[in-house]
C-alpha cells in the first residue's frame, strides 16, 4: 500500500476520513459523499483536538455534544465514531443505509452509539443543540457549586445551507442569541452547494450579519476549510467568548478532491463511481484499489481517545462523588432527574375535584394541577409559545429562564411553535430535565415537523395544546382546529390525550408525566366544562386505560353504545338521559386516548366495547377519519367535516348538529 511520501500523520486521517466516506456510500449506491469529504478537517480537529468526550460511555453527563445538523452526511459522524473508539465496527460502515445496521442514511438517536439526535430534515438538529444549550445552563445553574462544576460542557454542530435556509433556524439563531448562550459553537459549511445547483439561485442572505443581529459571536474564515490551525484556532476564540453563542463561517468544497465532480451538485446526493473515486484517492495519494483501508497508524492516532476519554470521565466521576458528599440532597435530586424518577407521592398534592364545583375549562384545570405537583418534581420545566396566559402554564414560585437567570424553570419561547417544541426536544435528550411546551392546538401545524420527531426518537416530551375545538367561539375557523385530532393521532409513538372534564385532565397529567417512552400531548378546553360525578359515573382513573365505560348500561346488555372524548362526552351524557326516556339503555364510554387503549389486552378492550353491540355513535368536534376503527362500518359518527366559524361555541356546535338531541335521532336510526 503506497501513501504518498509527503502525507503527514494528520493529512493520512483526514484522508482516511474521506476514503472510508466515499466508500461507504459508493457501497450502498445511495448517499451523500461530498460533504464528509470537504468536512474531514474540521471533523479531525473538532473530534481529535477540541471536544471532550468518553468513547466507551457515549451517555456521560458532562460530555461535549455533538449534533450534525445537515444529517446527510451521516457518514462524517460514522466515520469519526468508528476511528475514535465508539461501539462501531469497520463492517457497521460498509453496512450504510442497510437493514438494521447502525449506520442508518441520516444520524438516529438510539441507533447507533454516540449520536446525540435524529437529523434528517434539515434545520431541526441546529435547534435541538439548542435546547441542549439551554439544558446545560439551566443544571448548571441549579447544580454547580464553588468548586464543583459537574455540569459544564459545550454543545457542537455542524450546520449547512439548506440548515440556514429552513424557517426554524431563524427562530432558534434568534432564540440562543436572546438568552446568550455561550455554550453553543456551531460550524456553518458555506459550500455553496444543494441538491438542485449552486446556492445562488435561491440564496443570498449576509449570514454574518444575520447572526450578527441575533447577537452571536461570529468568525467568518473565508476559504480556510483544509488549514488545521486556523479551524482549531476558531475553536479556541468561540471558547473564549461566554456572553454568546458562536458561529464559525467556513467556505469548503463539496467532493473535494475529485477532479470532476468537486463543487457541483452531484457530489451532493449521489455516489462518484468507482472511476471518480479512483482518481479522487490518487489525488489524496491514497492507494487506488483499496476499498475501506484504516492505515493502522490512523487508528492508533485515533484511538488514543479512548483512554483520554477515560481520564476525562473518571476525573469528573471524582468531582462527582466529592460533590455528593458534600451536597448529597442536590445529588440525589440530579440522579432522579437523570433517570427520570418520580418520588411516590409527587402526585398527593393532585386536587380531586367534586361535582357540585363550578365547571372549568380543562385548560385551566390543567394549570392548577400542574402546580399542585411541580414542586415536588423539580427537573420539569417549560413555557409557551406567547400564551401562557391563555395556556395557563405558567409555573408559580419561579421566574423565567434568561441570561444571567438560567436557574429559573418557565421558558418564555416567544412566538416560534416550531422553534419551542424542537428546543424542548434538545433538552428532552440532553438528559436532567423533563420538558413540557404550550400553545394552541391548532398551531401544531407550525410545529409538527418536531413532535414527529420526538415520536420517532421515543423522546418524552410533554405538549400541553389548548383551545381544542369550535369550542374555543368567536376567533373563528383560523383558530378552530378541526384535522387536528386525526392528524395528531396518526403520528406513531404520540399518546394524544383529550380529557372530558377537571379529573381525567388530572389522570391526563399523570399519563404524561410517567411516561418515558415517548412524547404525550394534552388536548385541552377553553370552554369550561362540568365536573363529573365520580359517584355516578365511572372513575376519571379510566383515563389511564385509554378508554372506560363512564356510565354503565342498566340492563344485562346496552341497545347502544355512545363514545365521546373531551367535551363532546358531556353530549353523550345528555343524550343518554334522554334514551333512557324513550326506554332506550345505552353505555357511554369516554375515550380520551385511542393509543393507551390500543395498548390495553384484547379482553379489556371487549369488555368496554363489545363486539356484539354494533350499534355505536361517536361525538368529537373533528373530522372523522379514524373513527371507524371503534365505530364499525355501520356506526355513525358526529363530528365537524368542514372547517370552523366565528360565533359563541354554542351556537357553533348547534349549526354543526353536536347536540344530545342529534346524537339521540342517530341512535334511534341506528335501532331502527
Amino acid at each position: 500500500m503506497a501513501f504518498s511520501q509527503t502525507s503527514s500523520l494528520e493529512e493520512l486521517t483526514i484522508n482516511t476520513i474521506r476514503t472510508l466516506s466515499m466508500d461507504a456510500v459508493q457501497k450502498a449506491n445511495s448517499g451523500h459523499p461530498g460533504t464528509p469529504m470537504a468536512l474531514a478537517p474540521l471533523a479531525y480537529v473538532l473530534w481529535k483536538k477540541v471536544m471532550r468526550f468518553n468513547p466507551r460511555n457515549p451517555n456521560w453527563l458532562n460530555r461535549d455534544r455533538f449534533v450534525l445538523s445537515n444529517g446527510h452526511a451521516s457518514m462524517l459522524q460514522y466515520a469519526m465514531l468508528y476511528l475514535t473508539g465508539y461501539d462501531i465496527s469497520l463492517n457497521d460502515l460498509k453496512n450504510f443505509r442497510q437493514w438494521e445496521s447502525k449506520t442508518p442514511g441520516h444520524p438516529e438517536f438510539g441507533i447507533t452509539p454516540g449520536v446525540e439526535t435524529t437529523t434528517g430534515p434539515l434545520g431541526q438538529g441546529f435547534v435541538n443543540g439548542v435546547g441542549m444549550a439551554m439544558a446545560e445552563a439551566h443544571l448548571a445553574a441549579v447544580y454547580n457549586r464553588a468548586g464543583f462544576n459537574i455540569i459544564d460542557h459545550y454543545t457542537y454542530g455542524v450546520c449547512g445551507d439548506g440548515d440556514l435556509m429552513e424557517g426554524v433556524s431563524h427562530e432558534a439563531a434568534s432564540l440562543a442569541g436572546h438568552f446568550g448562550l455561550g455554550k453553543i459553537i456551531y460550524v456553518y459549511d458555506d459550500n455553496q452547494i444543494t441538491i438542485e445547483g449552486k446556492t445562488d439561485i435561491t440564496y443570498s442572505d449576509n449570514v454574518a450579519n444575520r447572526f450578527e443581529a441575533y447577537n452571536w459571536h461570529v468568525q467568518n474564515l473565508g476559504d480556510q476549510a483544509n488549514d488545521l490551525d486556523v479551524l482549531l484556532k476558531a475553536f479556541h476564540a468561540a471558547q473564549k467568548v461566554s456572553d454568546k453563542p458562536s458561529l464559525i463561517m467556513v467556505r469548503s468544497h463539496i467532493g473535494y478532491g475529485a477532479p470532476n465532480m468537486q463543487d457541483t451538485p452531484e457530489a451532493h446526493g449521489s455516489p462518484l463511481g468507482e472511476e471518480e473515486i479512483r482518481l479522487t484517492k490518487n489525488f489524496y495519494g491514497w492507494p487506488e484499489n483499496e476499498n475501506f483501508l484504516v492505515p493502522a497508524e490512523v487508528e492508533k492516532h485515533m484511538r488514543e481517545c479512548v483512554e483520554r476519554g477515560l481520564k476525562w470521565e473518571q476525573e469528573w466521576q471524582d468531582t462527582f462523588n466529592r460533590y455528593s458528599n458534600s451536597y448529597p440532597d442536590l445529588a440525589g435530586q440530579l440522579q432522579d432527574a437523570l433517570n427520570g424518577k418520580l418520588s411516590r407521592d409527587w402526585d398527593e398534592k393532585i386536587p380531586l375535584y367534586q361535582a357540585d364545583e363550578k365547571p372549568l375549562a380543562t385548560r385551566s384545570a390543567a394549570g392548577k394541577i400542574l402546580n399542585s405537583f411541580v414542586d415536588r418534581v423539580p427537573w420539569l420545566v417549560g413555557g409557551s409559545a406567547d400564551l401562557a396566559p391563555s395556556t395557563k402554564t405558567l409555573i408559580d414560585n419561579t421566574g423565567y429562564f434568561l441570561k444571567g437567570h438560567y436557574q429559573n424553570r418557565n421558558i418564555a419561547w416567544g412566538i416560534r411553535e416550531f422553534g419551542m417544541c424542537a428546543a424542548a426536544s434538545g433538552m428532552a435528550l440532553h438528559g436532567g430535565l423533563r420538558p413540557f411546551v404550550s400553545t394552541f392546538f391548532v398551531f401544531t401545524d407550525y410545529a409538527r415537523p418536531a413532535i414527529r420527531l420526538a415520536a420517532l426518537m421515543e423522546i418524552p416530551v410533554i405538549y400541553v395544546m389548548t383551545h381544542d375545538s369550535i369550542g374555543l367561539g368567536e376567533d373563528g375557523p383560523t383558530h378552530q382546529p378541526v384535522e387536528h385530532l386525526a392528524s395528531l393521532r396518526a403520528i406513531p409513538g404520540l399518546n394524544v390525550l383529550r380529557p372530558a372534564d377537571a379529573n381525567e385532565t388530572a389522570f391526563a397529567w399523570r399519563a404524561a408525566m410517567t411516561r418515558t417512552d415517548g412524547p404525550s400531548m394534552l388536548v385541552l378546553s377553553r370552554q369550561n366544562l362540568p365536573i363529573l360525578d365520580q359517584k355516578t359515573y365511572g372513575n376519571a382513573a379510566g383515563l389511564l386505560q385509554g378508554a372506560y365505560i363512564l356510565s354503565q348500561e342498566q340492563g344485562n346488555k346496552a341497545d347502544a353504545i355512545l363514545i365521546a372524548t373531551g367535551s363532546e362526552i358531556h353530549i353523550a351524557l345528555e343524550a343518554r338521559k334522554i334514551l333512557a326516556g324513550k326506554g332506550v339503555d345505552v353505555r357511554v364510554v369516554s375515550m380520551p386516548s385511542w393509543e393507551l387503549f390500543r395498548q390495553q389486552s384484547d379482553t379489556y378492550r371487549q369488555e368496554i366495547l363489545p363486539g356484539g353491540i354494533t350499534a355505536r355513535v361517536a361525538i368529537e368536534a373533528g373530522v372523522a377519519q379514524g373513527w371507524r376503527e371503534w365505530i364499525g362500518e355501520n356506526g355513525i359518527f358526529l363530528g365537524v367535516n368542514r372547517f370552523g366559524a366565528s360565533a359563541p361555541y354554542k351556537e357553533i356546535y348547534t349549526h354543526f348538529h353536536l347536540t344530545a338531541e342529534n346524537t339521540v335521532a342517530a341512535v334511534i336510526k341506528l335501532l331502527e
